[in-house]
């Protein structure tokens, strides 16, 4: 046995989470999968209707695959992030109004959320210390100075 604690997958999972735009990765992809999960036509139907019933098929999986992507590389969020709400609101004509409205919102959202995403933030729990410690010390001049004067 060695001395070292174990650290669990949750602190793992949090750094991971923290270098990349999470959230709205997620929602992105629960958007692309909500949406391939309400349709209802069958293969066969669709290769009979043409590219209108492709393309109810076709922007749910490019959905699913930005919100992945995205995940997966960072990098290239921005390009995802616009691939994906083109294609959010791509699925209100093609896929049941957007699955509904729901595909179509947590698309949208989520490609918001990639977009918007900085990778160089610093987090916000060290932002919200900061605060409190320049408060304290704005407080303390303060006192000091009320303290000084005759």
């Amino acid at each position: 046995m060695s001395g070292t604690p174990k650290q669990g997958f949750g602190p793992a999972f949090r750094r991971w989470r923290a270098g990349r735009p999470f959230w709205g990765g997620l929602l992105l992809t629960l958007g692309g999968a909500e949406i391939l999960l309400t349709e209802k036509a069958s293969l066969k139907v669709i290769m009979h209707i043409g590219m209108q019933g492709l393309a109810g098929y076709l922007l749910p999986v490019v959905m699913v695959l930005c919100g992945l992507l995205a995940l997966l590389s960072p990098g290239q969020r921005l390009f995802y992030s616009i691939i994906g709400v083109m294609s959010s609101l791509g699925t209100w004509l093609t896929s049941n109004l957007g699955g509904f409205f729901i595909g179509l919102l947590l698309g949208a959202v989520g490609s918001c959320l990639v977009f918007g995403w900085l990778p160089d933030q610093e987090p916000r729990r060290s932002r919200r210390q900061r605060r409190k410690e320049a408060g304290a010390a704005t407080e303390a001049g303060v006192a000091s100075e009320a303290v000084q004067v005759p």
